[in-house]
């Protein structure tokens, strides 16, 4: 009898130790890019190192903003100790976000912000310098001068518009004899980025230069101009990065690629809450900058961690 009452106080003891382990939501903007892929690998990590529970779940497409709503307030509903979100829309993700800061749970954004306060940290790259650093870089490739189009990714995003609007301004501020003479969104898409490259690469023949500001645009982009055997002749500027990213600039489609590091900032996420849930102060802003890429630079071993980032946990 004795043996039995031990064995049960064991087995309670593992289950209230298991109860006792703090569990963090992650709800990235979502699940289908190699960005939110290698971000997911940095969360992994560090619950791993900081002895987390890490719940992922994120819709798949970032345009499904009422599925990112419903996943915010389900984890809200089971009181998870606390949330790290990348919201698909910085309007309407606002009230989801604040419903959880009032029931108590800590919140962290990272990659791509939410109307509002209240956060613990938000962890991003620096999304307005690396749109301020496209701009001057596609200045210098077409001589100070000449005509450049956008694809943009879609309205809402806050990462996205701010790399958008530190390229538009930047231009318009620093070099006047560059016009923007097009722009469209690929709505995180990249067919229709594609649709939207081939469309303004038809309305504009002599176009210099074009920036695309994500993934999805990016692969769009590259595409549109290699189909239309303008590699090296339109000098594109990219954001992120995959296998097509990195064969297009070996090929030379791509000019410069602007990389961000993802695997820290999923790192950095998940660490700010470890940190506030075991009573200490993290940092309330982390932004990290963005890496200029070129043929050039590919040799280098550090540059190739971040073109080709970790997608596990080692």
């Amino acid at each position: 009898m004795r043996k039995v009452v031990l064995v049960g106080l064991c087995l309670l003891a593992v289950s209230c130790n298991r109860s006792q382990k703090k569990v963090i939501g992650v709800v990235p903007k979502a699940t289908s890019h190699l960005f939110f892929v290698s971000i997911h690998a940095g969360v992994d990590q560090a619950a791993k190192d900081l002895g987390v529970e890490v719940q992922w779940n994120g819709p798949n497409e970032e345009t499904d903003h009422a599925r990112q709503i419903q996943i915010v307030d389900s984890m809200v509903t089971q009181h998870l100790s606390a949330i790290a979100i990348s919201a698909t829309d910085e309007r309407a993700l606002a009230a989801p976000v604040e419903r959880a800061i009032k029931a108590g749970i800590p919140v962290s954004v990272f990659d791509s912000g939410v109307n509002g306060e209240g956060f613990v940290t938000f962890v991003a790259t620096d999304n307005f310098g690396a749109g301020v650093a496209a701009a001057r870089k596609i200045a210098e490739f077409i001589g100070g001068k000449g005509t450049v189009a956008m694809v943009m990714h879609k309205p809402g995003g806050t990462s996205t518009m701010l790399r958008e609007q530190g390229f538009t301004g930047t231009i318009a501020k620093e070099f006047p004899n560059v016009k923007i003479v097009a722009r469209q969104y690929g709505m995180a898409d990249r067919a229709k980025a594609r649709d939207a490259a081939e469309n303004m690469l038809t309305a504009h023949p002599d176009l210099d230069a074009m920036f695309a500001s994500s993934e999805a645009s990016s692969l769009g982009a590259i595409q549109a101009i290699k189909v239309r055997g303008l590699s090296g002749k339109v000098k594109l500027i990219t954001f992120d990065t995959s296998d097509s990213h990195i064969e297009a600039l070996a090929d030379g489609t791509i000019t410069l690629m602007l990389v961000q590091d993802s695997f820290k900032i999923g790192y950095e996420a998940v660490k700010s809450l470890a940190v506030k849930l075991n009573g200490g102060t993290p940092e309330k802003r982390m932004d990290l900058p963005a890496r200029l890429i070129t043929k050039a630079d590919m040799a280098k071993p550090e540059v190739m961690a971040l073109l080709k980032p970790a997608t596990g946990v080692k």
